[in-house]
């Protein structure tokens, strides 16, 4: 059984020979991840004082970071007053000539893993950066007009950029929102349903009639919001503190949606413990995947950031795939 193939059974629960897994090498990796490539737009950090540098994205929004080894945080967004919403102008994401690449890897015959395609985020991630996250959340209760505009303007653009992606070939497509904080949503659960709920539904809804499938990153606790994004269409919810939500909690939507997630990265990595890291990644295996499939194993890629020795994930990685071989059950 192929990479693809063992991916497209674990998400549609229908029984993969193992786990599927998102591992480094010398271990299993059956995804691929594949981006647009916008013409002329190239950012670079360039320095603005002694230690602080800045750079511009592709939206307008200016970052800033004073330690290189930083992603920075958006320091100006394009959008800072909101009569500039009728002259914003947006990237053209969904150009096709964006996705020349694509589509050149994607009838490349001798890649066999899942193709995932990467989206800039759901129209919230667009949006926070724009006006700059502690302002947008007073925006939502403040200006919800303005707020739904701008909305609907990124979700129009992301809708384009996803069937870009489908007639280039890929198997999914990805996008990463922070949504929680460690202890609950950032916002009020009716609060997210009523304005950013029927842009997920909307835009699942175009992936799932164009053939693919949709992948959703989130960091923070939101545990509340899961059977929304179940009921959304959202095919996969990739968590780096799966312990954040509860494993027992997540296994309860066994069937219904596929977790991808390592073994978690601030509970449990940082035991440096290797019978408690063996414990948990055989844990997710038996209770949120198993031979019907469910469960994507995977890999925190950046030690660094964590302070952690790669070898407790090795010793994930190694225990994930030692339990996730379901051929020998």
């Amino acid at each position: 059984m192929l990479s693809r193939e063992i991916v497209l059974r674990t998400l549609e629960h229908s029984g993969p020979a193992r786990v599927a897994a998102s591992f480094p090498e010398p271990y299993w990796n059956d995804l691929i991840h594949v981006g647009y490539t916008l013409a002329g737009y190239h950012p670079e950090w360039r320095f603005v004082g002694p230690e602080r540098q800045e750079y511009v994205d592709e939206w307008g929004n200016t970052w800033a970071r004073v330690d290189r080894s930083s992603k920075g945080e958006v320091a100006r967004g394009v959008l800072e007053d909101w009569d500039k919403l009728d002259t914003l102008q947006l990237p053209d994401l969904a150009n096709p000539a964006n996705f020349a690449q694509v589509r050149e890897l994607c009838r490349d015959s001798s890649v066999e893993r899942f193709r995932v395609g990467g989206l800039p985020g759901f129209p919230f991630n667009v949006a926070r950066k724009m006006r700059r996250l502690e302002v947008f959340l007073m925006d939502i209760l403040l200006t919800p007009d303005l707020v739904r505009e701008l909305l609907w303007r990124i979700e129009n653009l992301l809708a384009g950029t996803i069937v870009q992606y489908a007639r280039a070939g890929v198997d999914a497509v990805m996008f990463a929102e922070d949504w929680g904080t460690q202890e609950n949503l950032m916002v009020r659960p009716d609060t997210w349903r009523d304005m950013f709920k029927p842009g997920f539904v909307r835009l699942c809804q175009v992936a799932h009639e164009h053939g693919l499938k949709v992948f959703m990153h989130s960091c923070g606790k939101i545990t509340a919001i899961i059977p929304d994004l179940i009921e959304a269409g959202i095919d996969v919810l990739q968590f780096d503190q799966p312990r954040l939500h509860g494993i027992d909690t997540l296994a309860r939507f066994h069937g219904q949606i596929t977790f991808w997630c390592p073994v978690d990265i601030q509970r449990t990595l940082q035991t440096c413990d290797e019978a408690i890291i063996q414990a948990e990644a055989r844990e997710m295996i038996e209770k949120l995947g198993g031979p019907d499939g469910g469960f994507i194993a995977g890999y925190y890629s950046d030690n660094t950031s964590i302070g952690l020795d790669p070898k407790w994930q090795d010793i994930a990685c190694r225990t994930f795939m030692q339990y996730g071989d379901y051929r020998h059950r």
